[in-house]
């Protein structure tokens, strides 16, 4: 069962997420436990075309020992080489994939302060980087396969081998490998996303109004000119690709200093291989002005202490309580996959591509106009079974959005 759909799956990110062109350089930035994997994807990647696949192994026993004994003025530097090597390679074009297949527990000795100081470095080194990446001026895909770690963590009671065997599993029915075609159902699942983005961009919506259950009571304001984007995206050069994988979401950026209210979370949050669960974000002129947290509460104030712009929100996605994903009632301990899962809201950074024509701005311009910037952008959850959003527009018409969780139209 394991190795029966991974040449399928990979062909689906050489061909459909990244879309690798003739010619092309591919980075893979994957850990040493996937090689196997991102070995495959490689030899793909040359069979697109691909010019050159450069592999970038990280390994994260390392780099928690790094981070626990390490000299402390280490975590105030950054490679220059590193830099270089991520900057050029996304000036000349490359294609970049991750795959992110993390131990969710994985750095939950180590002080939080140190992270955040290499961040912030990291972060001023490859900005050029993730400034091309953000505004889609590269290709660029993040998808996850099990490891050992991962598995055990979901499937606690399994053998090793048999949580890895589900994990596959249900990675394999989240990306449509196991369906008979899955390029086919692929498309045919970027046409169901594109109704809703064609929904959400004709209503234009001023704000939205989000409850649930939980106590969640979240007013968005939405800039002039959005965009809600979802499923496939396309580069500058026209260049279509699918950021995400799996993908079940439409997004868009909130306005900066637009939302008001609490919003509370619905699963838990892995960041930087600690867990923060059971915690609400409260929101005055779009700033978190108080949080509350039953379990990781230090990670979460490091969160939002990054910088200025953590107090802030950059994304608004929507996803029904009824996705492929969140019908395997699975906790993922995994970003990637929990936000398909759920309806999210991002603090930190929000995409420029959410406005019209923001790939063209200045990040002074984009300020200007409600788009939030940071060095972070980390999804939560909020979706809920009974949540429930109502969209109003610029003539103050209500339009049902959400209802029971899932979309109203």
């Amino acid at each position: 069962m394991i190795n029966e759909y991974i040449e399928k799956y990979a062909q689906i990110i050489v061909k459909i997420g990244l879309n690798v062109q003739k010619g092309q350089t591919v980075i893979i930035r994957t850990p040493i436990d996937c090689a196997r994997f991102a070995r495959c994807v490689a030899e793909y990647c040359y069979k697109q075309g691909a010019r050159e696949v450069v592999m970038s192994w990280n390994d994260e026993l390392t780099t928690k020992m790094k981070y626990l004994y390490a000299d402390d003025a280490v975590f105030d530097e950054y490679p220059n080489w590193m830099k270089e090597f991520y900057n050029t390679y996304a000036y000349n074009g490359a294609a970049f994939l991750t795959i992110y297949a993390s131990d969710p527990d994985i750095m939950k000795e180590v002080d939080p302060s140190r992270i955040v100081r290499q961040q912030k470095v990291s972060a001023k080194a490859i900005k050029d980087y993730q400034d091309r990446l953000m505004s889609n001026q590269n290709a660029w895909c993040i998808v996850s396969i099990p490891t050992e770690s991962w598995a055990k963590k979901i499937f606690p009671n399994e053998s090793s081998e048999k949580a890895i065997e589900l994990l596959w599993e249900n990675i394999y029915k989240a990306m449509r490998v196991d369906q008979k075609d899955p390029v086919l159902a692929w498309e045919k699942h970027l046409g169901n996303l594109k109704k809703s983005l064609d929904f959400l961009n004709q209503a234009n919506f001023r704000l939205l109004k989000i409850k649930n259950s939980l106590g969640t009571d979240l007013t968005i304001e939405l800039p002039e000119n959005h965009v809600w984007l979802g499923g496939s995206e396309y580069t500058q050069d026209g260049i279509e690709f699918i950021a995400n994988m799996p993908t079940e979401e439409v997004f868009t950026a909130p306005k900066k200093n637009g939302v008001n209210g609490i919003v509370y979370s619905s699963k838990p949050l892995s960041y930087n291989g600690k867990l923060i669960d059971k915690f609400s974000l409260t929101f005055k002129d779009g700033r978190i002005v108080d949080f509350s947290c039953e379990d990781g509460y230090e990670t979460l104030k490091q969160l939002i202490d990054t910088d200025e712009g953590s107090h802030y929100l950059g994304e608004i996605a929507l996803v029904p309580y009824d996705s492929p994903i969140s019908k395997c009632n699975i906790l993922f301990y995994n970003t990637l996959y929990d936000e398909n899962a759920s309806c999210h809201l991002a603090i930190g950074r929000a995409y420029p591509t959410c406005i019209k024509d923001g790939d063209k701005l200045d990040e002074e311009e984009l300020e200007r106009r409600g788009i939030n910037n940071s060095i972070n952008h980390e999804d939560f959850m909020f979706g809920t079974k009974d949540l429930e959003i109502i969209g109003v527009t610029f003539d103050n018409r209500e339009v049902k959005v959400f209802e029971n969780g899932n979309f109203a139209f």
